[in-house]
């Protein structure tokens, strides 16, 4: 059967299927919430504040949809999404959740600093950690980490792009690394993963930081979410909604390899001269 232009197979199989979206009040989270739940899914939908979840249960009225209030920069708030994560039969797992620390690194307070990693390293590590032993054993699954297209701006200089803040891009690039590596450990026993790297999305994020970017070009974060279900039908592991060039990706990919495989136990020369 043809599907429609950003839908995907993912709802396929007997009955309800059963998705877990976090960060699902507002943006992306929301519109992933909004897109399953038309394609059948019941949810699960994770977020900090229980009046934008009963609103988000209130426009899905023809599937299950629980509400699960939770604080992901806590170690109790991972703890009571894992045991979801654990003890339902999970088909997919958004891993969407964020904060919004966007500072620099030297301006960054300690306990904000630690919010963010609870956030976008140890909840989706933890989520994911909880969630694909069920998968294994019912040999599928479906795993997206929301990043960013910020992961690959490590080596930019400050002129070019002055608002890249350290510890939020080191978070999205773990989420790339993770995702990469388990979709190596995990594909051939029937799991799909994905690190989702958009650009500029038109949400709520920008406006918390105090940025007004209403001046940007911005995608729409149900484009986002379109480009993700597709990505997956076409088997994309990154996925990179704004970019039209793929080989650009596989290419920095594959220097990341290239690098990998071309040490030794022999100290470069360059070290070695004077």
């Amino acid at each position: 059967m043809t599907r429609p232009a950003g839908t995907s197979d993912l709802g396929r199989g007997g009955g309800a299927r059963l998705a877990l979206v976090t960060g699902a009040s507002s943006g992306i989270g929301r519109a992933f919430a909004r897109r399953l739940g038309a394609e059948g899914y019941d949810l699960v939908v994770v977020a900090r504040r229980r009046d934008r979840l009963e609103e988000l249960v209130a426009a899905l009225p023809n599937v299950e949809v629980r509400p699960l209030v939770a604080d992901l920069g806590t170690d109790a708030g991972v703890a009571a999404v894992a045991e979801i994560c654990t003890g339902r039969e999970l088909s997919m797992l958004v891993n969407n959740a964020g904060v919004a620390h966007y500072m620099p690194f030297s301006q960054l307070p300690a306990d904000k600093a630690s919010e963010l990693l609870h956030v976008k390293v140890v909840a989706p590590t933890m989520l994911a950690r909880a969630a694909v032993p069920g998968m294994v054993a019912r040999g599928e699954g479906t795993i997206v980490n929301v990043a960013g297209m910020l992961a690959f701006s490590g080596p930019a200089p400050n002129e070019t792009l002055p608002l890249r803040r350290a510890v939020y891009t080191a978070t999205l690039a773990h989420i790339v690394a993770l995702s990469q590596a388990l979709h190596e450990e995990l594909k051939s026993q029937g799991l799909r993963i994905q690190a989702l790297c958009p650009g500029v999305v038109a949400t709520e994020f920008h406006e918390r930081q105090g940025l007004d970017l209403s001046a940007v070009r911005r995608m729409s974060a149900d484009d986002v979410v379109t480009a993700s279900l597709r990505g997956l039908a076409i088997g994309e592991v990154i996925c990179a909604p704004g970019v039209e060039r793929a080989d650009l990706l596989d290419a920095v990919f594959k220097a990341d390899l290239a690098a990998f495989a071309a040490q030794s136990a022999q100290l470069a020369e360059r070290y070695r001269t004077p």
